[in-house]
């Protein structure tokens, strides 16, 4: 193992999307960045786009939805880099787009959270452990608007007509994990922050979404570079405060 001289950040569904945006914007600020995709052949395909630009990108084989999958990412990461600066946690799902709290079941809500809070959980808790031998690191939550709570009972909310109660709730466990990681983390130079890049072209936001992957990116990134007076235990979109 040899201690890499540039910091090195580990994304995510980075495959595609967002992710791929975020590890884009992230190589090309010099950082080496990790592609984790639990899809090995769109994980190596996402790699070689950005490696034949130039930037220093790797990939690493990451199912969030597996502990052992997890475990071994994170143990690779540290066997090959010596180090990890910055995690974003982008990796997510949405499969209850139709159904109603009401009607939510519980496969249903276990299977998103899985994805969208537990994966993020244990991720984090693997990456600090080499984030912290180095007192430095960012993480960043890639959570949403339909999570906070202040939106879920506006009755004014743009999102009123929404329901996804599954991925609405995972988000707000997601948020409500950002801020328990930022409280316990304050003291070792590791800020951790949760983000909503808006609604998004994406295969998630369709083609009719407002957002582009480039300006969703932007704010992850900006989080995932912070300096070490930057903000920690915070909730942003376009680099504004949001309420959780």
């Amino acid at each position: 193992m040899q201690l890499s001289e540039r910091r090195v950040a580990l994304v995510t569904g980075a495959n595609r999307g967002i992710g791929f945006e975020i590890a884009k914007q992230l190589s090309g600020k010099g950082l080496t960045v990790i592609i984790g995709a639990r899809d090995e052949q769109k994980g190596l395909e996402a790699q070689k786009r950005l490696a034949d630009k130039g930037l220093d990108v790797h990939f690493t084989l990451l199912d969030v939805t597996d502990s052992t999958s997890i475990m071994a990412a994170v143990g690779r990461v540290e066997d090959t880099f010596g180090r990890l600066d910055a995690l974003v946690n982008n990796a997510g799902i949405m499969i209850d787009t139709e159904t109603s709290v009401l009607e939510l079941s519980l496969d249903l809500l276990q299977n998103t959270l899985e994805t969208n809070a537990f994966g993020p959980l244990l991720l984090s808790q693997g990456c600090v452990q080499i984030m912290s031998k180095h007192q430095y690191g960012r993480i960043v939550n890639i959570s949403s608007t339909l999570g906070a709570l202040t939106d879920i009972v506006n009755p004014e909310s743009d999102y009123t007509e929404m329901k996804s109660p599954a991925y609405r709730l995972s988000k707000t466990l997601l948020n409500g994990i950002t801020a328990l990681l930022a409280k316990e983390l304050r003291e070792r130079n590791i800020l951790v922050n949760a983000v909503c890049p808006g609604w998004v072209r994406t295969d998630l936001g369709g083609p009719q979404a407002p957002v582009s992957p480039e300006q969703a990116a932007e704010t992850p990134v900006w989080l995932a570079t912070l300096p070490d007076d930057g903000p920690t235990g915070g909730f942003f979109r376009e680099h504004h405060p949001m309420p959780w």
